[in-house]
């Protein structure tokens, strides 16, 4: 029996995790870009730099390669957590870690999506 003191798995997705070189562009566009940790078909994990101290509010981003002409466009999310990883001194440079749960998905996006999970990742992520 599982105490009350164990985190619950409540996923719906297997989450895999993110060859280098994959980012994130968040939408409004003045908000920024980071670097992609994990992905599954329900949202994904990215850190990224701000000289914001509060957490950002994306609604959309577009996932891509540095070195490849994929890319996963639009696609709607909300952020789930973002949590301060690091602060450099004088707190002029924050360094945070998003978690985002995505929206509805297009067709076209859900086999974006599924390419890029069975393309360019590198394992399971273990739970």
């Amino acid at each position: 029996m599982a105490s009350s003191q164990e985190l619950v798995e409540r996923r719906k997705h297997k989450r895999f995790w993110v060859r280098g070189g994959a980012f994130v562009i968040l939408k409004p566009s003045d908000i920024g870009s980071g670097r992609l940790i994990d992905i599954s078909m329900g949202g994904l994990s990215f850190d990224y730099h701000t000289s914001q101290a509060l957490p950002i509010e994306a609604t959309e981003l577009d996932i891509f390669l540095t070195d490849s002409p994929v890319r996963v466009s639009d696609v709607p999310c909300r952020s789930i957590w973002d949590l301060k990883t690091y602060e450099s001194p004088p707190a002029s440079l924050y360094r945070r870690q998003c978690g985002v749960l995505f929206g509805e998905l297009t067709p076209v996006q859900k086999r974006q999506l599924e390419y890029f999970i069975e393309n360019h990742t590198i394992g399971e992520v273990e739970v």
